[in-house]
């Protein structure tokens, strides 16, 4: 679906079109994208949820990064993954094969809402397809090439997607009371798609991939379950202009149902990241650990060695709740959002550590939320000592908070910057 501008019938209209650029719409250039102001509530919320979800739900192993089970049993960790499969399933058996097995039985879209609710995130993004290209929505009629490779083929035989967009859009948060925002991730690029690896090996010089498959996604995406938010990734193999990033982004920007509360991220081509976006992710777990003029998003996971759910990790290897809160502090306080990851199980509930977590946030939020949600940075972000960090907000009569993350052991706390 190409970017259609806005119509422009009026010979004056289009001599005021580079003065009024919000009356017609964003042209498909980062000149004019990242022009585009912030909507604010993206700002406004601080803390979200991120969700990885998919067939590598099914293994759930791995030394590292269990949503890479795939690709890593094909590459350098072969062997220890040669020796898991053949440990655990019949022979010739082949990563397709674990679709059949991802059946979310268990999965109750209204109860994960609820969860996110009481944690006070304010907006939720799901893994619509990760880079193992399995899509969690019906993609075939926009897309024919996933047939047999979505929920509603193999596997759930559900769209997941839609259901969990209309929970999110339905539920308000328990801290603020403001509807949840929603939004999904989508991989631009597939491990092993054929189509994929022919535009690769001819140097990105065909777009079969990008043509039959990436785009139709996202404007399916968006066209069946608006989102607020489109989380880009897989982005660093190709250069924005094989992906055509800025003309989906003018179109979501202008002439999507959301156009005006949409925001994306950083990673729409290779080297876009860090450099253009609505707001910057620049790499997973990015913290500045200073004030910068961008807005900025820490992606994080609860546990420290994988987005998806791993069942090889014990109850020790998580992030405490404790750990948590620090880090929302420091990069709110820094002027970022913190967006923190949670894995599923295949069968579609959501491990007991993670609601232990979340929970755990959302108790601390509830009395401290006034000096997270809607605030700004101050001129002074943090003690040059003590571990105390500060916020601001004009809307309560410009009090400035201050957040005490560890206190001091002689028992004396200085408030050095006011």
């Amino acid at each position: 679906m190409p970017f259609q501008p806005a119509m422009r019938t009026h010979a004056l209209l289009v001599f005021l079109t580079p003065l009024l650029p919000f009356a017609f719409g964003w042209d498909p250039t980062w000149e004019s994208l990242d022009s585009r102001p912030l909507p604010k509530w993206y700002d406004d919320s601080k803390f979200g949820i991120f969700i990885h979800w998919g067939v590598f739900s099914v293994p759930s192993w791995g030394n590292f990064s269990g949503e890479w089970f795939w690709q890593q049993w094909q590459g350098s960790q072969a062997p220890a993954y040669d020796e898991f499969v053949r440990s655990t399933e019949k022979p010739g058996f082949a990563y397709a094969d674990y679709a059949r097995r991802f059946r979310a039985e268990l999965y109750d879209p209204n109860e994960w809402s609820d969860l996110f609710a009481r944690s006070g995130a304010q907006y939720v993004v799901l893994t619509g397809k990760h880079h193992e290209g399995y899509c969690l929505w019906d993609s075939k009629a926009a897309t024919p090439l996933t047939w047999n490779w979505n929920a509603m083929d193999v596997g759930p035989r559900r769209d997941l997607v839609g259901d969990l967009s209309s929970a999110i859009k339905k539920t308000k948060s328990v801290t603020t009371g403001k509807a949840l925002r929603w939004g999904i991730y989508h991989s631009l690029y597939e491990w092993f798609n054929p189509l994929f690896l022919a535009d690769q090996a001819n140097g990105f010089n065909t777009s079969l991939f990008r043509d039959q498959k990436t785009m139709p996604e996202l404007y399916d995406l968006v066209n069946q379950y608006e989102p607020e938010l489109i989380w880009s990734d897989g982005h660093e193999v190709a250069p924005d202009s094989y992906w055509r990033a800025t003309e989906f982004l003018a179109w979501y920007a202008t002439n999507s149902s959301v156009a005006k509360t949409a925001v994306w991220n950083d990673r729409w081509g290779a080297g876009i990241d860090c450099n253009h976006g609505a707001y910057y992710t620049c790499m997973d777990r990015y913290q500045p650990g200073k004030l910068v003029e961008k807005k900025w998003e820490n992606a994080l996971t609860i546990d420290p060695g994988s987005w998806g759910f791993r069942r090889n990790v014990n109850g020790l290897g998580y992030l405490s709740t404790e750990h948590i809160i620090h880090q929302l502090v420091e990069t709110v306080a820094f002027g970022g959002n913190m967006l923190l990851n949670i894995g599923p199980a295949a069968d579609g509930t959501i491990p007991a550590v993670f609601w232990d977590r979340l929970l755990g946030i959302g108790d601390w939020l509830g009395i401290n939320g006034p000096a997270i949600y809607s605030t700004t940075t101050w001129k002074v972000a943090q003690n040059q000592t003590d571990e105390v960090y500060y916020t601001f907000k004009e809307s309560a009569k410009n009090t400035v908070f201050a957040i005490v993350t560890r206190w001091p052991e002689d028992d004396v706390l200085v408030l050095q910057a006011p």
